[in-house]
């Protein structure tokens, strides 16, 4: 098999000595390849690599033909505009000037062979649902999910032989997903995608999983891998089981040889002393005595060390994927307590369900849908910044909340002031921050990972929230953690605004109310 993707004994480690790939190797054949693995794995770090935005310490990485990357954090200044973000600022001024009648050899050059570069702009662009959204437009305007698509619409206008993309489902809604599905189903070259969407990775030609510094390939999609794995750990839980019943055999037949021993030389003693057989006889059989019980002991001995080896490599053999345990404050709201009464802009829309005021009793549970750019996002920032009757968190789709310079621990006290450090400690512990990764500058922090510390700040901030506000927050998280937000959340008694396009995720939260987000009618029953 021929790879396009060849990592050979690549280490990494933050500039703070906090190490991430030890010695890593991999190999990536041509198709569409699906990076798992647990948050903090590295798998966001290893796309860096490969991209050549970061330098390993030891080993290399060679790529055949292009690179094309989309990171799962875009920082985009917000007087750039669509044509920026596509690459073709340049040509289209050229081409403008030309048209002007300004033809200056440097237009020319500008242009190249791109003289209907506006023209296959606009039909990615259509073709990703973005027929909307213009070239002369500020990022500003831009929703977190438009803003992703239009830098895939990039990518894929690009062609590059190699794509990599980390997790490019985050703020879709329902239709940008269709589109990005289609759209990487009918990519003609080399792909590479760190996701946690399901649906993408059934889409994928293999999977490979970054687990404890290593990758491991298997041919097929998510399920397919998933199934396999399963089978090994029902297989690794079986082998478990049996060496527990070996060690217990071994440890109760090493007792019973010993009581044997033990009543043969109390047996051996009483005839010496009685004297029952001549000195030289009793003395001869006392020293052979003692060597088959030295050896009888040492078998049995050696035998439970090496029921007990079997023990340790099946456990071994047992995946142990640490989840992180959620514990939301317990701040019941009565119900039908108003939480929140906000007056929303009024509409041309004669439909009867758009509200003119939305009304939050607790303990209510709310969906917000929508597609991308019809203002969920600005909705939650309103309800933040216009006060509610009781404590209100927000936690933004761009995680942007914590200070970048300060540790994960720091940046959790700088919200809870009054918290003991051991107290701040094992909140974060729950979060799998635990030792001196709460000592970790965020800036170091994967996505999954500053996810955690976010909802970590959270939820420890002072006073705890009896309303909470989330855009997106399944995004970065992989798939146990998902699972463990939405069983936290589903205990969670206090006043919840979720914005997010993953219904299955919604579905787990038990919610009362469904409301829609248009750009044109507003925010309506949906």
């Amino acid at each position: 098999m021929s790879f396009s993707i060849v990592v050979d004994g690549v280490s990494f480690a933050w500039s703070d000595g906090t190490p991430v790939l030890d010695g890593l190797d991999a190999a990536f054949p041509a198709g569409r390849t699906g990076l798992i693995g647990a948050n903090g794995s590295g798998k966001s770090t290893l796309l860096r690599i490969i991209a050549g935005e970061l330098l390993p310490r030891t080993g290399s990485v060679s790529v055949v033909g292009e690179v094309g990357y989309l990171p799962q954090n875009l920082s985009l200044k917000a007087t750039r505009i669509v044509s920026d973000l596509l690459g073709i600022s340049a040509a289209r001024s050229a081409l403008h000037a030309i048209e002007a009648g300004d033809v200056a050899e440097e237009h020319f050059a500008a242009v190249g062979d791109d003289w209907d570069v506006e023209e296959r702009a606009r039909v990615e662009l259509d073709r990703l649902g973005l027929d909307h959204v213009g070239l002369d437009r500020t990022v500003a305007t831009l929703s977190g999910g438009e803003t992703v698509m239009v830098a895939l619409a990039a990518q894929f206008l690009k062609r590059p032989d190699v794509l990599l993309l980390d997790e490019p489902t985050n703020n879709l809604d329902l239709d940008a997903r269709r589109r990005l599905y289609a759209a990487v189903a009918a990519w003609p070259g080399v792909m590479l995608l760190v996701s946690h969407d399901r649906a993408l990775l059934e889409l994928v030609d293999q999977i490979a999983d970054l687990r404890e510094g290593a990758v491991r390939r298997y041919g097929g999609t998510l399920s397919g891998y998933e199934e396999m794995l399963a089978a090994e750990q029902e297989a690794a839980e079986r082998d478990v089981r049996v060496a527990e019943a070996d060690v217990k055999r071994q440890h109760r037949e090493l007792i019973e040889a010993r009581t044997k021993l033990d009543r043969r030389q109390r047996y051996g003693k009483k005839m010496y002393e009685n004297k029952r057989e001549p000195k030289i006889i009793m003395q001869a059989r006392k020293r052979q005595a003692q060597v088959s019980a030295g050896k009888h002991r040492n078998m049995h001995t050696e035998k439970l060390k090496e029921a007990r080896d079997r023990l340790t490599e099946a456990e071994q053999a047992v995946r142990d994927d640490a989840e992180i345990r959620i514990e939301l404050p317990g701040t019941a709201v009565p119900a039908g307590r108003v939480v929140l009464e906000l007056p929303l802009p009024r509409t041309t829309g004669r439909d009867s369900r758009v509200l003119a005021e939305l009304v939050v009793r607790g303990p209510e549970r709310i969906a917000l849908l929508g597609p991308n750019g019809s203002g969920k996002t600005t909705l939650l920032r309103r309800i933040a910044e216009h006060g509610a009757n009781v404590p209100v968190r927000y936690l933004a789709q761009r995680l942007d909340l914590l200070d970048d310079s300060l540790s994960v621990l720091d940046n959790v006290r700088a919200l809870a002031p009054s918290a003991q450090v051991h107290e701040v400690r094992g909140r974060l512990a729950r979060f799998l921050f635990r030792g001196d990764r709460v000592a970790r500058p965020v800036g170091t922090l994967s996505g999954g990972e500053r996810f955690r510390a976010t909802l970590a700040a959270l939820l420890s901030a002072e006073p705890p929230p009896q309303l909470l506000l989330l855009d997106e927050p399944t995004n970065n998280l992989d798939l146990p953690s998902v699972r463990q937000l939405a069983q936290a959340l589903a205990a969670y008694r206090g006043a919840l605004i979720v914005a997010s396009h993953d219904l299955p995720f919604l579905e787990m939260l038990g919610l009362t109310r469904w409301l829609r987000q248009d750009r044109d009618e507003g925010l309506a029953e949906s």
